[in-house]
């Protein structure tokens, strides 16, 4: 496996909706309830680009295997040096080396843009999720009980910051 890390292209998106909507059926990564149209994503991806966010994809072969981006942290003028990531691998390549290479990827284009802070938004039960920010240097910066509700349950919300 050699995998490499390109830019997003429109036509990417129905292999990235794949990895996005089994996250919404099955886990609490995302937590929407219905799984996204491709119209839909390419939308919110159109106005991730739009607004000078990068979106990257790892591919294998010709395979995407993983996608990440970040856009901004909240919308206040005062937040425009914060921005929140996310980054997701196809379920049989999680483990595989891919996030760490979607994640550096990611830092480094924060670098070059001049931001400051980024925010990862992880569910409490993903203790995977935590422990991998944790080892690019994101710290617990809180905690909000009860943020979401799926799988009728209540989630909580970890926030994991980066200072860059």
């Amino acid at each position: 496996m050699n995998p490499s890390i390109q830019t997003y292209q429109s036509e990417d998106c129905p292999a990235i909706l794949e990895i996005i909507n089994e996250q919404i059926l099955t886990g609490t990564a995302l937590y929407d309830y219905k799984p996204r149209t491709l119209e839909q994503q390419l939308s919110i991806f159109d106005d991730k680009l739009q607004k000078g966010f990068p979106i990257i994809v790892a591919k294998v072969a010709d395979e995407i295997v993983g996608f990440g981006y970040y856009s901004e942290f909240r919308f206040r003028e005062a937040y425009k040096f914060t921005v929140e990531h996310s980054v997701y691998a196809k379920k049989n390549y999680i483990g595989k080396g891919i996030g760490n290479l979607l994640l550096t990827e990611l830092i480094e284009l924060a670098k070059k843009q001049n931001l400051h802070t980024m925010i990862g938004v992880i569910d409490s039960e993903n203790e995977s999720s935590i422990a991998f920010h944790e080892k690019f240097g994101f710290e617990k910066a809180g905690f909000i009980k009860e943020s979401g509700f799926k799988f009728d349950r209540w989630l909580h919300s970890v926030f994991m910051q980066k200072i860059i």
